[in-house]
């Protein structure tokens, strides 16, 4: 039998492709797919929303009684509840949701006493790859090698900088010995902004309709070094989270990423 999966801000730009290619996969059978409950359109087909053919599935405010596994795209407003639910229902979830705090975070670690959970800050498979390395070149460069990180996004994003952004700066501030987030410099403005030693700085650009693009630069007298990852498509982040779902479904109750899904800790 197919693992249930719920999907959760299942109207939104993100959540309508994970609807779309969660069909796709075969993988699942759509148990329910979840938006806030004054939304204008509750009660028509999630399939037919997404795009595709109906799948005899309607948007909803009301979670089903039973899932094995949530992928939640949705607010940060919205987390604590999702991830109350599923530790009520005892489903697993990947936590997806950009712009958490801390208290979110805290949240989802005591959770995964009870429930499989997953965080990403970022589900594309090539943008893990680069959380894993990025660490590793900023330590082998060494200290002569200012450090810049760069992240677009278009115009409706509201976090700034991106969790991805942040996780490059906390993975190279980890294998550097820099305190972090001490260590970070928010874009630079005034008469004297000269660079100081040790920082990593960080510059978020929003415009148009652009999927997302990060750029690490480490830049030293003489040489540039830049690893950067462009994402074409939502569609990358989606089948990340959907490998994800399918993934940690079988897994014990405990606090995972993308990492471990890819086998790249």
């Amino acid at each position: 039998m197919k693992p249930q999966l719920v999907i959760t801000g299942a109207a939104g730009r993100m959540g309508r492709r994970i609807v779309a290619l969660a069909v796709e996969s075969q993988d699942f059978t759509i148990a329910a797919a979840i938006d806030r409950k004054d939304h204008p359109d509750l009660g028509k087909d999630a399939g037919l929303l997404a795009g595709i053919e109906a799948i005899n599935v309607p948007l909803s405010a009301t979670f089903p009684k039973e899932a094995d596994v949530m992928i939640d795209f949705s607010s940060p407003e919205a987390a604590e509840s999702h991830i109350q639910h599923c530790i009520d229902n005892q489903s697993a979830l990947v936590l997806g949701t950009t712009g958490l705090s801390q208290v979110h975070l805290d949240r989802a670690q005591v959770a995964a006493r009870a429930i499989p959970v997953l965080v990403a800050a970022n589900t594309s498979v090539g943008m893990n790859l680069l959380f894993s390395i990025v660490g590793k070149v900023a330590a082998s460069l060494g200290e002569d090698y200012d450090i810049e990180i760069v992240e677009h996004h278009h115009r409706f994003k509201k976090d700034a900088p991106s969790g991805t952004a942040l996780t490059l700066a906390s993975n190279i501030a980890a294998a550097t010995s820099r305190k972090y987030p001490e260590c970070l410099v928010q874009g630079r403005s005034g008469k004297d902004a000269v660079r100081q030693a040790g920082t990593i700085g960080m510059h978020a650009v929003r415009a148009g309709d652009i999927v997302g693009y990060h750029e690490v630069m480490f830049s030293a007298l003489g040489e540039t070094v830049t690893l950067s990852h462009t994402a074409h498509s939502r569609d990358v982040f989606v089948r990340g989270a959907i490998r994800a779902a399918r993934w940690l479904v079988a897994k014990e109750p405990g606090l995972y990423s993308m990492q471990d899904v890819l086998g790249l800790k």
